[in-house]
């Protein structure tokens, strides 16, 4: 991947400046080590009247794949996603690496910095910059929507999926051409931040002094920027709590710069928080108190080997690592990018040898049975079972409970009926876009005494959320049993009988209820 960068000469001096200002001498190439691979500096053209600098970045696919995620089944990687790893753009798409490398490479140019001409990196020059293939998700109209506000002439041209058959249509790569007046420093910076805002993606784990990386990089333009709601979102890999810090930090800049006066002056106009606030309880969100249930009920299992099906992003194999009691713990998932995102959640790159033994990312998928899945105590199947089909749940059921056979199975599910408590969803609209059903209490109970008799658990249904009066908790939580031995030493299963479970509608995980279809009959 490359850019170019060019300027002509102008009044204030002539284009050959251009080495000066990056500190990169015009007659000689240069080349500077990543993480990543090879930077290289080098001038395809200088004069005084024209300037170009080009910066070719040479990806080292292994070095990616060895510092961006585990490896293999040792250190809790996706081996199923090996090739995907080595085969994709990031050697040719300029992203967050190319912005790195602009970072590394151009470090003293960003801050303006230039002690033989400072005039010339404190005023404006005539400007081209080039990036063959731009990767961006939201097409050319987002690259100019992004690059106009600062004062760029935009051409962004998309890139045919293939030039033989134009048939196929555009890919979402553009080649970019920016042209403007305005400061070197400046310029690099438009391109730090929004090079991996447009890809919508970034090669390294997000953390919160990115917050900072961003508002330093974005000081004098992105509070003002009509997107800055949308770059700080992609920035920051959509993490909510560390984009509104950044909105909150931007508002402060952007108010601050509005009356002319120190950010401090500003925040310090807000009172502190008083020792009586600070301990006043705040509401726990429903996703920790799931998780919170979850690990709840494995503890009381006495589970050691655990199974997260279905475990997307990676939270509550986080939350399961940080119990020692807890030795093993697989998640599998059957998104790709979803377990490239939880490996680098777990930070599996930087984790121990030991605590990385205790992990393993895998690919699969519960409509197949799989032998991967037999032995462990406990099986985890959080906020799973709504994203599948209804005529798919019988797969599901049959390779869990029917071949894998954990001794403990926890499913979690959203409780329909709760939806009227939700101010902002609409009636009749289920909480996510990709959930094929949500049931009530009723349906899931259900469902879940059908499974439990077809396969000899047993089963109770617990509640995670504030249980209301009327529509009962948000989330329901259903605990299948095998009964052990008594000779063996495991703990013993909760008093239910085998197929049936705890009435959904009560506070109470001992009572057994009826079929919901003969309690409407009684």
């Amino acid at each position: 991947m490359f850019l170019t960068i060019s300027t002509t000469a102008n009044g204030a001096g002539p284009a050959t400046d251009l080495g000066f200002l990056l500190h990169k001498h015009p007659d000689r190439a240069q080349a500077f080590s990543t993480s990543y691979g090879d930077a290289h500096v080098f001038y395809p053209e200088s004069s005084a009247e024209r300037t170009t600098a080009a910066l070719l970045l040479e990806v080292d696919p292994p070095a990616l794949v060895r510092r961006g995620r585990g490896q293999g089944k040792g250190r809790g990687g996706a081996p199923d996603a090996a090739l995907a790893a080595y085969v994709n753009d990031r050697p040719y798409a300029a992203s967050s690496l190319l912005a790195v490398a602009l970072r590394t490479v151009f470090a003293s140019a960003m801050r303006g910095e230039c002690r033989s001409h400072p005039e010339r990196a404190a005023n404006p020059l005539p400007l081209r910059i080039e990036v063959p293939a731009l990767p961006a998700r939201g097409g050319a109209a987002l690259v100019s929507a992004l690059f106009e506000p600062l004062g760029w002439q935009v051409a962004a041209e998309p890139v045919a999926l293939d030039e033989s058959f134009p048939e196929w249509g555009a890919s979402r790569y553009v080649s970019l051409v920016l042209q403007g007046e305005l400061r070197l420093s400046e310029a690099l910076r438009h391109l730090y931040v929004l090079l991996p805002v447009l890809d919508d993606a970034k090669h390294y784990w997000v953390s919160a002094d990115e917050v900072d990386k961003l508002l330093r990089y974005g000081e004098g333009w992105l509070a003002g920027h009509p997107e800055h709601k949308l770059i700080t979102s992609r920035y920051l890999a959509r993490r909510w709590a560390l984009t509104r810090e950044a909105m909150e930090r931007l508002e402060l800049a952007r108010l601050a710069d509005a009356d002319d006066v120190e950010v401090e002056e500003i925040d310090n106009a807000v009172a502190a928080e008083t020792p009586e606030e600070a301990a006043e309880e705040r509401p726990t969100p429903l996703a920790v108190q799931r998780r919170e249930a979850i690990l709840a009920e494995l503890r009381s299992a006495g589970a050691a080997r655990v199974l997260d099906l279905g475990c997307g992003q990676g939270q509550l194999v986080a939350a399961l690592l940080k119990e020692p009691r807890f030795t093993e713990i697989v998640g599998m998932d059957v998104s790709v990018r979803a377990l490239d995102i939880a490996a680098r959640r777990l930070r599996l790159d930087r984790m121990g040898e030991r605590q990385a033994g205790r992990v393993t990312l895998v690919q699969g998928s519960l409509a197949y049975t799989d032998a991967r899945l037999k032995g462990y105590d406990a099986a985890v199947l959080s906020e799973v079972i709504e994203h599948l089909d209804l005529p798919r749940l019988p797969a599901l059921e049959y390779a869990v409970f029917g071949a894998a056979r954990p001794r403990t199975v926890l499913v979690t599910t959203p409780n329909a009926e709760y939806n009227v408590r939700w101010e902002s969803l609409p009636a009749g609209h289920v909480r996510h876009a990709d959930h094929r059903f949500e049931w009530s209490r009723a349906e899931f109970t259900e469902w879940a005494a059908a499974v439990a008799g077809r396969h000899g658990y047993q089963v109770v249904h617990l509640p995670v959320g504030p249980v209301d009066p009327e529509v009962g908790p948000p989330t329901q939580l259903a605990v299948f049993t095998l009964p052990a031995p008594a000779h063996d030493g495991r703990p013993t299963a909760r008093k239910t009988v085998s197929g049936t479970s705890a009435d959904p509608n009560t506070d109470s995980t001992e009572n057994t209820a009826k079929n919901p279809k003969e309690e409407a009959a009684a």
